[in-house]
């Protein structure tokens, strides 16, 4: 189990829905942990967050969105 910054936090995160199958697409999902880190769910359709900094619920500081490991992508010219 991954332990998270507060209740509220964890509440959020391990919520799941009756209706939406991906958190990305239920209105009441706020946050998604993305790569080691936190955002806030974009609900426009896709995945996308906004990263954040602290947690809106405790105001802990969160861990930064990790990088992509861009040298595994395929290049433009392929």
């Amino acid at each position: 189990m991954v332990h998270h910054c507060c209740d509220r936090m964890a509440g959020d995160l391990n919520r799941s829905c009756k209706v939406h199958a991906d958190r990305s697409d239920c209105p009441d999902a706020l946050i998604n942990q993305v790569r080691g880190g936190y955002g806030i769910i974009v609900h426009d359709g896709g995945s996308s967050v906004v990263e954040i900094a602290f947690c809106p619920w405790c105001g802990t500081k969160l861990p930064p969105i990790g990088g992509l490991d861009l040298p595994s992508l395929p290049s433009v010219d392929e």
